[in-house]
């Protein structure tokens, strides 16, 4: 039997409708394994998208699916980390313009790609994807550290629209959104505008985002902690480098593993240092060292 994607597109939607919430967060879940991208942030802005429904449409522009990827943005992220995933039929079938435009010359097989936005797991691996390219670049433009805020700017706005809006927010707080970004605000009035239509500030639009995120991820069901468990210990296994990677280091190693023994005991942000610190890619070395720290606490 030929290949057909479209088939296998097909059959994946409609496990997820049979299966629910659950085989939605079961592909999050794979995402977040196979990036690094961390679970709760990955869910959390699934929560913001799309009410965790991945067949969710927007009214006012063309975004689709768990994670509300515009044509463009769906396309792009395809090309760059779909054959890794998988998806190296959509990702060669992509080509790039002397713009940056994304296109399709099949009209039918454009289609089949852009539907991948219903399907959980192809959705869930490009949103992390996309989170991971982004965090460089924002990190570059602000000069600091890339939140999940940030992140979840770059993914409303665009990376060009999240460096513009973090700059100017950088230099110019109270700078009315809707001036900057008028189409974005003609498609999504509740952020720019608010009940009396007065234009939010950057600095607003911003800090009601992060609320937003931080609610859905305070929300997300986490393991209970073993009784007693304490972040100090993780101080035990010093700063040696670990031995076959000079990028690795258990210093490094005990960051990560401590931002996410803080998840587990529910104090993430208390130090506001390890906010991040899960969000990104650990090094193999790194991972696997914190996951022994981790088993040595008996998290």
């Amino acid at each position: 039997m030929p290949f057909n994607p479209l088939t296998i597109l097909n059959g994946a939607v409609n496990e997820a409708k049979t299966l629910g919430g659950g085989a939605v967060r079961n592909a999050i879940a794979n995402a977040s394994q196979k990036t690094g991208i961390d679970f709760n942030y990955l869910l959390g802005q699934a929560k913001l998208e799309s009410g965790l429904r991945a067949d969710a449409r927007a009214g006012t522009s063309s975004a689709s699916g768990l994670y509300q990827f515009i044509d463009q943005s769906w396309l792009r992220v395809v090309k760059a980390h779909g054959a890794e995933h998988g998806l190296g039929w959509a990702a060669n079938a992509i080509s790039t313009t002397a713009s940056g435009r994304a296109t399709v010359a099949d009209p039918a097989l454009r289609k089949a790609i852009l539907d991948l936005r219903k399907d959980p797991n192809a959705a869930s691996l490009m949103a992390a994807e996309h989170a991971s390219d982004n965090k460089s670049a924002l990190e570059a433009a602000t000069g600091r550290t890339a939140t999940g805020t940030d992140l979840y700017m770059a993914h409303f706005l665009g990376l060009g629209g999240a460096r513009s809006f973090l700059t100017a927010m950088q230099a110019s707080p109270d700078r009315s959104g809707a001036a900057m970004f008028p189409a974005a605000a003609h498609a999504n009035r509740g952020v720019f505008f608010d009940a009396s239509g007065g234009a939010r500030s950057l600095s607003e639009i911003y800090s009601r985002f992060g609320a937003k995120l931080e609610k859905s991820v305070g929300g997300a069901s986490l393991p209970a902690a073993s009784a007693g468990l304490s972040a100090t210990r993780l101080g035990q296994w010093g700063a040696d480098v670990i031995p076959g990677n000079g990028e690795d280091s258990t210093a490094d190693a005990a960051v990560w593993a401590q931002s996410t023994l803080e998840r587990l005991n529910g104090t993430v942000g208390q130090a506001g240092r390890t906010e991040t610190a899960s969000l990104f890619r650990p090094t193999p070395g790194t991972a696997r060292l914190a996951y022994m720290m981790l088993a040595s606490l008996g998290a």
